[in-house]
């Protein structure tokens, strides 16, 4: 993935250049104050914006990670500029530490990740991730397993009703859901243009000055499930746990309240700032209560007026960052009180 990121499904850059400007670099490179000799990973690669700003502030190394091939074969000349500092590695973040330990590394100095859908991503129609420009209803980051098409052809209405609340906080779920089950009785839904208009019909148009197409929810929750996108941030923040060497920094931009409050929920319950007994976070054990990292920023950096105006895709980025201490790695609390959201607990339901 790449920074830039996490534009309204319909939208289109204001500019090429748009694309490729990573969100926040100034704050991320502080928060992580690269130094030489230290080790970084950057779990979400995209356009290379961060490794490259990462390489180029000191005499450092970086592991960068991306599910998406179409990203790493971009990333070849990257990698010929920093060799032998760059490693690209196809994979994803949730897996960072297994794939930091098989490029050498088995304890790192920071790690940065940028949550959400590539802007390269968004703006090649035959990826299906918009609806902007009618393409394949497809929306996978790795380009391998089932496609939004296939949730959209075999998810039963309730499950269907579920992924449109749960990820895209749709609250016109159920009419969507039986919509599509009505529609795809007659033919199957390919498309990105067919989904997009069917879920107008059933909307209308938006009202009030809102500006948003009513699918863009639709399609923020298919692509969250097509990709366990909740699922695999939990991940990437339990690998981080694990591998970030003691005083080595955690640096997450997130892009929707759903990411947010995971990365939130979980450094307030790692930083030790949650009391015991807590409703939310429940506590089982003192070990479990030592900080395992210190909050560098306790509310959440977001863009100046300035970033916005030159990339308007950056207007809901969020940054949080912290340090690690030198207690232990423990299991996450309870996924679904940190907010956490797997397609397998919803097809449980």
């Amino acid at each position: 993935m790449m920074a830039g990121r996490q534009a309204r499904p319909g939208e289109r850059a204001t500019e090429g250049a748009a694309r490729h400007i990573p969100v926040l670099l100034d704050e991320v490179l502080a928060a992580l104050k690269p130094g030489d000799g230290e080790v970084f990973i950057d779990g979400t690669f995209g356009a290379g914006g961060y490794t490259s700003a990462i390489l180029d502030a000191a005499d450092t190394r970086v592991v960068a990670i991306d599910q998406d091939p179409n990203a790493l074969a971009a990333g070849q000349e990257l990698l010929a500029k920093y060799a032998p500092r760059l490693t690209l590695s196809e994979g994803r973040f949730g897996d960072l530490d297994r794939i930091a330990a098989h490029a050498g590394f088995a304890t790192v100095d920071g790690i940065v990740l940028d949550i959400g859908v590539s802007s390269m991503q968004l703006d090649e129609a035959a990826r299906g991730f918009s609806f902007m420009a009618d393409g394949p209803l497809d929306m996978r980051m790795s380009q391998h397993g089932p496609s939004a098409a296939d949730v959209i052809r075999e998810a039963p209405e309730e499950l269907l009703a579920d992924i449109f609340f749960h990820l895209g906080e749709e609250r016109r779920s159920r009419g969507i859901a039986r919509a599509i089950g009505k529609a795809r009785a007659d033919s199957d839904i390919t498309t990105t243009r067919q989904l997009a208009d069917l879920v107008q019909r059933t909307l209308g148009r938006p009202r009030g000055g809102d500006d948003k197409h009513p699918a863009t929810r639709v399609f923020q929750a298919l692509r969250i499930y097509v990709n366990d996108e909740l699922g695999q941030l939990m991940d990437a923040l339990s690998a981080a746990e694990r591998c970030l060497k003691p005083g080595g920094r955690l640096v997450v931009v997130t892009f929707h309240s759903l990411e947010d409050r995971i990365v939130k929920r979980y450094l307030t319950d790692a930083g030790g700032r949650t009391p015991s007994g807590s409703r939310h976070l429940p506590r089982t054990s003192e070990a479990a209560a030592a900080p395992r990292y210190r909050i560098v920023n306790q509310r959440p950096l977001t863009p100046s007026v300035e970033e916005i105006a030159a990339n308007p895709r950056a207007r809901s980025a969020r940054l949080r960052a912290a340090e690690r201490t030198s207690a232990p790695a423990v299991p996450p609390a309870d996924e679904a009180l940190l907010g956490v959201i797997r397609p397998e607990s919803l097809t449980r339901r």
